[in-house]
């Protein structure tokens, strides 16, 4: 199985990133997850036809299990991700893909925003959004336990509908 983490922070190396790739890894133990932080290609998310970012759509692409993480900026999930999503063909850019949305926030106020703002997106570019949008408090979630508990409710879940997303794709 493949396993991505996409990363929306204008910052690198960011609490996002650490949360994303818990996440991907209490999923997936089994499996040492890709990380694209997208902050590195910098003006290469303008346009179409960048080499680093059309790799990084393929490998998106590809993979079985991607989580897609942002801090939650103005209520929303970042331009930077948004400028990434762009890349991928409506209705078939993440065909095969099981997309799961995790965002990360101050506080509980903006607790649907995975589901209510970036779950549509992924959804209308063909991925496969099943599982519960993840919203974490960007101050405890290393400790809350929080990615803990879903990720040990939803693993199998993820295991079944990952392999099951990605015959029906190649079938």
């Amino acid at each position: 199985m493949t396993v991505t983490v996409v990363v929306g922070n204008p910052k690198p190396a960011s609490r996002t990133l650490t949360a994303a790739t818990l996440v991907a890894r209490g999923l997936r133990p089994d499996v040492e997850p890709t990380v694209i932080d997208l902050v590195e290609f910098g003006a290469g998310l303008l346009g179409w036809g960048d080499p680093a970012v059309t790799a990084a759509v393929r490998t998106v692409s590809a993979s079985e299990l991607v989580v897609f993480a942002s801090p939650t900026f103005k209520a929303t999930y970042t331009g930077l991700l948004k400028l990434f999503l762009e890349q991928f063909d409506g209705g078939t850019g993440l065909a095969g893909v099981l997309g799961v949305p995790v965002m990360l926030g101050a506080g509980p106020v903006h607790a649907l925003a995975p589901d209510l703002l970036l779950k549509p997106v992924l959804v209308e570019l063909g991925a496969t959004a099943a599982l519960p949008g993840l919203y974490l408090s960007d101050r405890s979630f290393q400790e809350d336990g929080v990615i803990d508990r879903y990720t040990g409710r939803w693993r199998p879940v993820a295991g079944a509908l990952a392999s099951s997303v990605q015959a029906g794709n190649h079938a």
